[in-house]
């Protein structure tokens, strides 16, 4: 298969999911985020804020209505969980002050992130932004235009929610930036995952698991450490006793997914944690390990359910195409203009591989007569996918235009797949590489935090 082209889009899914009601989609965005008060205001020398500082964060603040407004909707959300829950299972929220120091935390970290990605000069276009939540809204049978209405219906303010959204998309590229495209993997660690696929018919399910996680400092000292692994003990024979995991993961686990019950969602096999993978496959549902000593700290993992087994197949299409970018030059109309006429000189005879490698704006592709390679469903932008969708063989599309620029596109072949050594092999690299980005996520953002000024004034 030629390079990864630039209308792929094989970046793990941004951080706008898709659930099965998207009411809760949207209420849980909004949890996510700070609910989009102004965190990126600097410290003048000049005037005087009305609003109280919760926290002063490298050259941000932090403000207490931030905080205030926040920890209102963490216990909005509890509490709607618990009342899902049968009345035998409900147990009493944590304490004001321990929800506290848990969102300020999660505030902090995100203000720093922001600030990072900032710096490093990580924007997201309004365009990149609808499509992100667009996906969202299409997902569940529902157009962008209709968010405002639904966001209002549970109190969530539109422009909020949109810069909400907005950030948690420029910390979802911070962190694929330095974190997961950094993650090497080795050609042993590739032979034998996918040998380990081949005997090990655990990878072909799914596990929904949650942690607790009790962090100990890079430099941490034996007192620090011998400190950690005490509360980790306390914190298992709470469990033995009895105590609900998902709440005492809100009260003390100090991971990013503390105020969502240590929720690390579903996981296929090979994609767990390199650090909960032989732990896991061995559990029922229901079942916590014992506490595990990681680089990031000690944790416990519980394995709530797991599911799969089952094989399935895809359609794949065989698919050209030739790109034209609007540039300082050339604006989107001029070369839609462009794209027009080229696609007359292919109706009029003019070969399509012979303009693609002279035309196109692809490098990926152009010097194979733009030609794709075989494609499966989610590796294409959703607007050129769907255009090629319908598309009968062998047949020139209209100009398609996509965030990329305009296209031309032709499907050559399509045929129903089964998994192939070369997608096996695909998914190995992906599911190494997730497994090693949870730990590696931690321990950037326990550095971040270490290395960063923070002044906490609540």
């Amino acid at each position: 298969m030629n390079p990864i082209s630039e209308i792929f889009s094989r970046a793990r899914s941004a951080r706008l999911p898709a659930r099965s009601a998207l009411l809760a989609s949207l209420v849980a965005a909004a949890f996510s985020g700070s609910v989009a008060l102004a965190q990126d205001r600097e410290l003048g020398s000049g005037g005087e804020m009305l609003d109280g500082i919760a926290a002063v964060v490298e050259d941000g603040v932090v403000l207490k209505s931030e905080l205030n407004t926040r920890i209102t909707l963490v216990i909005k959300n509890l509490r709607a969980q618990q009342e899902q829950q049968p009345a035998e299972q409900r147990r009493p929220l944590p304490p004001q002050s321990v929800l506290e120091k848990q969102v300020l935390d999660q505030l902090v970290l995100r203000e720093i992130q922001l600030q990072r990605a900032k710096k490093a000069g990580i924007t997201v276009s309004d365009d990149q932004l609808n499509l992100a939540m667009s996906r969202v809204a299409e997902n569940n049978g529902y157009t962008l235009e209709e968010l405002p209405t639904l966001l209002a219906s549970q109190d969530i303010n539109y422009s909020q929610y949109r810069e909400d959204s907005r950030q948690d998309l420029m910390i979802d590229q911070l962190q694929q930036r330095d974190v997961v495209s950094r993650i090497n993997i080795s050609p042993r660690e590739l032979d034998l995952c996918l040998a380990e696929r081949a005997a090990n018919q655990s990878s072909t399910f799914d596990y929904n698991i949650s942690h607790i996680l009790i962090s100990v400092p890079g430099n941490a000292t034996p007192e620090q450490i011998e400190a950690s692994r005490t509360k980790i003990e306390s914190i298992y024979a709470r469990l033995e006793a009895g105590e609900d995991f998902a709440r005492l993961a809100v009260a003390t686990s100090q991971a990013q997914t503390a105020l969502d019950g240590g929720a690390l969602g579903w996981r296929k096999g090979a994609q767990l944690p390199t650090l909960f993978a032989d732990v896991v496959v061995k559990m029922q549902p229901g079942e916590f390990s014992k506490p595990i000593q990681s680089g990031a700290g000690f944790q416990i993992v519980k394995l709530n359910e797991m599911r799969g087994g089952e094989r399935t197949s895809v359609q794949q299409q065989h698919v050209r195409h030739i790109l034209l970018k609007p540039n300082q030059i050339l604006d989107s109309a001029a070369v839609q203009q462009k794209i027009i006429g080229i696609r007359e000189r292919i109706v009029a005879g003019e070969d399509f591989a012979t303009l693609a490698h002279a035309q196109s704006d692809d490098p990926g592709s152009a010097n194979d007569g733009g030609d794709l390679g075989w494609i499966s469903p989610g590796e294409l932008v959703p607007e050129f996918e769907k255009a090629i969708a319908e598309l009968p063989l062998k047949t020139l599309s209209e100009p398609i235009r996509t965030r990329y620029g305009w296209h031309l596109a032709e499907v050559l072949e399509r045929r129903d797949h089964d998994t192939t050594d070369e997608v096996k092999r695909d998914e190995c690299m992906r599911a190494i590489r997730q497994s090693k980005a949870e730990e590696e996520r931690e321990l950037w953002l326990r550095r971040l935090r270490d290395q960063a000024y923070v002044d906490i004034r609540h």
